[in-house]
């Protein structure tokens, strides 16, 4: 068969430089939409059934993110739902990726997708519950549709937010969302029942719908950081904050949390709001309460190896967890996940994968829970 290379789906991103032989496929990483950005890539390759396929990646050494790259493997899959690490090196320059597929059809990523259907069908799947409510916030630069589940009673005391993928190609912060709300939708789950009995949860599975569908890893379609507009979002540019941030003074908050992924760090960790002026003695409580219950709650996640509180001293507010914790004082925290392997419990097969970014959603149930009780 001839051997084939697209993009042209939901989330491809790659440019084809050479694709004549198996063996012998060159590809750069393609940028963001009017952003210089270079990291996502996600394609098809076909006509390689039975051949070693050796596709190089020749900018890789100039990625945003090139340290991503060091001890990383990429993602594969035949049917899009099953997906696996295959061999992948990096020399400080080139990132070649081998593989000899057992199918014509074949699906290279970054990391496991999160497709715009699967998200529709998300959303569509928590209206069956009668604890939830999918609601319609706005726009997105391409006119998408930008969605809130609303999960509990409004008039509750306390007021949960959590968000994901702001940065569009940190896929596996929906993963989490999707199995945070499975386990909170679930009536047999005694925590998510305590936790309902206390607040009422504004979810929002996806900030950044068209960053997700153009193949983006941090930006949406007018080339915004989502995660820097938090001060001065704008209609034109980052509706997406624009509309949440209204939403979340309007309804007030009382714990934040916002998924991302790390692409260098192999581990999961939170990084909290102790560098924010003004940071009370009761925040610092309160926020290691959440860290120290969520350690119980799941041997994935940890705190020994993370980002230091000087990380973001620069423009600090606009970051959506700076922000909300400065403005409402609370529990405002920013979730990182990796995109290589968890290193305390690697799994040599799939590495990090949807399945237990999904897990960790769940287990999230129990710290937002003490952190609710304990205030």
């Amino acid at each position: 068969m001839i051997i084939k290379i697209s993009q042209n789906f939901d989330a491809g991103a790659i440019d084809v430089v050479k694709a004549e032989r198996a063996g012998e496929i060159e590809l750069n990483l393609r940028k963001d939409s009017h952003a210089d950005i270079w990291q996502w890539f996600h394609f098809r390759l076909q006509g390689a059934r039975g051949e070693q396929a050796v596709m190089r990646i020749l900018n890789a050494g100039k990625a945003t993110y090139a340290k991503g790259w060091e001890n990383y493997r990429a993602v594969a899959s035949y049917d899009r739902e099953t997906w696996f690490r295959v061999e992948t090196e990096f020399d400080g320059d080139v990132m070649t990726i081998r593989h000899t597929p057992e199918c014509d059809s074949v699906y290279y990523a970054y990391f496991e997708p999160y497709s715009w259907e699967r998200h529709l069908a998300l959303l569509g799947s928590v209206e069956h519950s009668p604890l939830a409510r999918v609601v319609d916030l706005g726009n997105t630069v391409d006119g998408r549709d930008l969605n809130m589940v609303v999960v509990g009673d409004p008039d509750a005391e306390k007021k949960v937010w959590i968000i994901a993928r702001q940065h569009p190609g940190e896929t596996m912060a929906e993963w989490l969302v999707e199995g945070l709300l499975d386990a909170l939708l679930d009536p047999s789950n005694p925590i998510a029942r305590r936790i309902l009995d206390n607040a009422v949860l504004y979810v929002v599975p996806n900030m950044n719908p068209d960053g997700s569908y153009r193949g983006n890893l941090r930006t949406n379609a007018a080339g915004a950081n989502l995660n820097r507009e938090w001060m001065t979002p704008s209609l034109e540019t980052s509706p997406e904050v624009f509309h949440v941030k209204n939403k979340i003074h309007e309804t007030g908050c009382d714990l934040f949390l916002d998924i991302h992924g790390d692409e260098a760090l192999p581990y999961v960790f939170v990084a909290g709001s102790e560098m924010l002026a003004g940071f009370t003695e009761q925040q610092a409580r309160e926020q290691q309460s959440f860290v120290d219950s969520f350690c119980a709650a799941s041997p994935d996640f940890q705190t020994e190896i993370g980002y230091a509180a000087s990380k973001y001293n620069e423009d600090v507010l606009k970051l959506a967890s700076k922000y909300i914790g400065h403005t409402f004082k609370c529990v405002s925290l920013t979730l990182e996940l990796p995109f290589k392997d968890n290193d305390n419990l690697p799994d040599a097969e799939v590495g990090w994968n949807g399945a237990r970014s999904a897990k960790l959603g769940e287990a999230m149930l129990q710290p937002m829970l003490t952190s609710l009780i304990s205030k």
